[in-house]
């Protein structure tokens, strides 16, 4: 009997795939997770036991650093968040509910418009370059932008996330050919793809590992991942610097004299397609109970 200690890689049907001491094992978890209420995720670091008989269980979930429950994902170093310039046209509002729940969880967001050949996205870029989020363009027929995702992958834990039909899959085949992940082809009376990936799944590239993950809405988000409404603003980093600068201390940043943060956004230091996302948000959660929002 021997105790290893290894990285989930992949989940699918009650069995996990755990890399561990040069090699994969295949077990499943033990009874205790479930009475316990825990549920593994890709990404988690966890102690296996293997048998002298070759049967392998996953013993133990090591402490996460954080973990997102839709698709479920642990221990992330950055989240891409996938959208296209055009065929579909970007959802600024999904993109803003995910960077948020990134910021919440301590993931660093990364946003990619795909398809900068179809349509210039320069101002789409800036948006969220000026809210200090990390946001790039990309086309599969320009070398330098697979160079410049390649080296945010290295040494990291990520994972790509995006509504469906927006390319990730077909994204991370360009940038690691070998992968080979199944795509499918855009509906266009629909305007969206069909769902190719169907589990989550880690895949070693670039000194690091990166997470293609099945397509998702909105209404995921919503769903699974609910900030507390007086933690929304720090979601948005570029609200922080104006923050404490408000006439009163419960201010909500939505309508009140006196705020720092509307006053920034006459001013332009804001984009007013992100505050129109907070106050979506805000607007979403304010009546909650306190123990859900």
């Amino acid at each position: 009997m021997e105790i290893l200690t290894g990285l989930i890689v992949k989940a699918i049907s009650g069995f996990y795939y755990i890399e561990a001491a040069d090699a994969l094992y295949e077990c499943k978890a033990r009874g205790a997770f479930r009475k316990k209420g825990i549920s593994p995720a890709v990404g988690d670091r966890a102690e296996i036991t293997v048998f002298d008989d070759g049967s392998v269980a996953l013993e133990k979930i090591l402490p996460r650093k954080n973990y997102l429950i839709r698709p479920p994902l642990a221990n992330l170093d950055r989240l891409f968040i996938v959208q296209s310039a055009a065929e579909p046209a970007p959802n600024l509002l999904m993109i803003d509910k995910i960077t948020a729940v990134a910021v919440e969880k301590g993931i660093e967001p990364v946003v990619v418009f795909t398809k900068s050949d179809l349509s210039d996205c320069s101002e789409l870029t800036a948006i969220y370059r000026n809210a200090g989020i990390r946001a790039l363009s990309y086309s599969i027929h320009e070398e330098q932008d697979n160079a410049a995702l390649v080296a945010l992958l290295e040494g990291k834990i990520s994972a790509f996330m995006g509504n469906t039909g927006v390319g990730k899959s077909s994204l991370l085949n360009a940038l690691f050919p070998h992968l080979s992940i199944e795509t499918a082809e855009i509906s266009r009376k629909l305007g969206r793809g069909r769902h190719t990936t169907r589990h989550s799944e880690l895949y070693k590239v670039g000194g690091g590992y990166v997470a293609d993950t099945p397509g998702f809405s909105t209404v995921d988000i919503e769903r699974y991942e609910v900030i507390k409404r007086d933690q929304i603003a720090y979601c948005f980093p570029e609200f922080e610097p104006y923050l404490t600068d408000c006439r009163f201390t419960s201010c909500s940043h939505t309508c009140e004299k006196g705020c720092a943060v509307l006053q920034a956004l006459q001013e332009g230091k804001i984009a007013p397609s992100r505050h129109r996302s907070y106050q979506m948000m805000y607007n979403e959660v304010k009546d909650l109970p306190s123990w859900q929002s």
